[in-house]
């Protein structure tokens, strides 16, 4: 009998090692599953984008041989100007949105840090079931309320089964084809390309700030020139005047020159609602309420604008932030294409949950009432394939958009580089003309004011010498304003203004 028995246990032991073996291959095959299964890698497949290819020198004459952008300091070189983008620097409308949008796009990488790591939160539950009596949980229940094994701690309540719960559950979807890690890189680089298009705000608003200063400095002078040639006329038209008392001269005289004044005395109006237009320009671009603007006072013939040197057009690639920003949205944009794809396969997910368990409350408490549970498994998608198709289709849009804006991008730069280069040169050119043309046009001024004294001369000549020399020096005031824009936009162009900060 006791053989018999031992042979029984024996038996009992073989089956429990046997079973705990099994049990233990089974774990071990999950794990070498799950080491497989997240070492292998879709095969990106991504669209192939073709480099672009830019010149190497802008023109024949630009100068090659500077590699690094002047700061805005050194170009600038005005303590005025430079407190006045300090304060955009803090105030400006634009730029307040621009760092909304990285502080968006910040929002963005946080959110997906965590999205490949195990999820994990505490849960305290409280429900109740009710089995039908004709079901297998209600009869088995019913019928487990007569064993003798039970005490009355663990007797179902009847008919509602309440259940309590305290502990932590947690799930982890398992990032098999590196779906997770494409998002948190579409995430990172969506990030990189906001700061870009801060900077390229940046870059925006210290251009148009410097166009509407050194607009204001030559309204200034503008305004004086008007004073100085109403001045000239006032003092012919008196000459006029008084030619006209003593005989020498006639009505028509005079009201050619009382004409050419008022014509001038309005020029003068206009130039004074400019420099307010001007004023108020900066001080939107400041965020502030219409004020003068502090600015030096620069006598006409100092007004130059300042040198610059072009590089090379592959610095642009570096400088210019729509560059940068429209890079790094390519990058994200194929990362998105990465995660649409890897959406088409299996995805394994795990759950668990560990703590207190008990259909009774006044035992949750008790050690015996400490559970856990452990699941996990592979989902294909099946019968929603049309939607990931459908996704997968607009992300590929989405790229070649992102593609074709990089090209656009590059190409535009260098365009905006090679037209303020022409118009430099070009304006340059004529600006040294009109300024021998207005020495000249000057000099007839006085020249024909003593012809008139002398009768050598017709109040007519006078008055067109004098409406001459006034258009020709206001077209040389448009042509210094063209110049300041022309250099300005191209420190603009070549992505000056958002490096050296204040």
């Amino acid at each position: 009998m006791s053989s018999l028995q031992e042979c029984l246990n024996a038996r009992k032991t073989r089956k429990k090692l046997t079973r705990n073996r099994m049990l233990k291959l089974k774990y071990i095959y999950l794990f070498a599953c799950i080491i497989f299964l997240g070492g292998c890698k879709l095969k990106e497949n991504l669209p192939q984008n073709k480099p672009v290819a830019i010149p190497s020198k802008f023109s024949a004459k630009t100068d090659t041989t500077t590699t690094q952008l002047a700061g805005m300091q050194d170009f600038f070189a005005d303590p005025a100007l430079m407190a006045l983008i300090d304060t955009a620097l803090k105030n400006n409308f634009d730029l307040q949105i621009a760092m909304q949008n990285i502080e968006l796009a910040r929002a963005g990488v946080r959110f997906t840090q965590g999205i490949d790591m195990p999820d994990l939160s505490a849960a305290a539950s409280m429900g109740a079931r009710k089995f039908g009596n004709y079901t297998i949980d209600g009869v088995g229940n019913y019928d487990t309320q007569f064993s003798n094994n039970l005490d009355n701690k663990q007797k179902l309540p009847s008919p509602v089964i309440p259940d309590f719960f305290i502990g932590l559950q947690s799930s982890w979807e398992v990032d098999l084809w590196g779906k997770l890690k494409s998002k948190k890189k579409a995430a990172a680089a969506r990030f990189i390309a906001s700061e870009h298009g801060r900077n390229l705000v940046v870059t925006s608003m210290v251009s148009e700030i410097a166009d509407a200063y050194f607009q204001l400095l030559i309204l200034d002078n503008e305004l004086k020139i008007l004073e100085d040639n109403i001045k000239l006329q006032q003092s012919a038209l008196e000459i006029v005047k008084a030619l006209k008392q003593a005989g020498e001269a006639n009505q028509l005289g005079v009201e050619l020159m009382s004409a050419q004044l008022l014509s001038s005395q309005s020029l003068k109006v206009e130039a004074k609602q400019k420099i307010v237009e001007n004023e108020n320009k900066i001080n939107f671009l400041l965020g502030r309420f219409p004020q003068s603007i502090n600015r030096r006072t620069v006598a006409w013939e100092n007004i130059v604008p300042p040198k610059l040197s072009t590089g090379i057009p592959s610095a642009l690639l570096q400088n210019r932030p729509d560059i940068k920003q429209a890079e790094f949205d390519l990058i994200a944009a194929d990362a998105d294409i990465y995660s649409a794809k890897a959406a088409f396969y299996p995805s394994l997910n795990l759950n668990g949950s560990m703590g207190l368990q008990a259909f009774r409350a006044a035992v949750l408490f008790n050690p015996g009432s400490f559970a856990y549970s452990v699941a996990g498994g592979l989902f294909a998608p099946l019968l929603n394939r049309r939607q990931l198709i459908a996704d997968l289709m607009a992300e590929e849009a989405e790229q070649k958009m992102a593609y074709t804006n990089y090209k656009r991008t590059i190409v535009n730069s260098f365009t905006e580089v090679y037209n303020y280069l022409n118009l430099i040169e070009n304006t340059n050119e004529i600006h040294e003309l009109k300024s021998k043309e207005v020495d000249v046009l000057k000099n007839s001024i006085t020249t024909s004011i003593e012809l008139f004294k002398f009768g050598s001369a017709t109040y007519l000549e006078v008055v067109t010498a004098q409406k001459n020399a006034l258009q020709a020096q206001m077209e040389l005031i448009n042509l210094t304003k063209s110049q300041y824009g022309a250099v300005i936009g191209l420190y603009r162009a070549l992505g000056g203004g958002w490096r050296s900060e204040i």
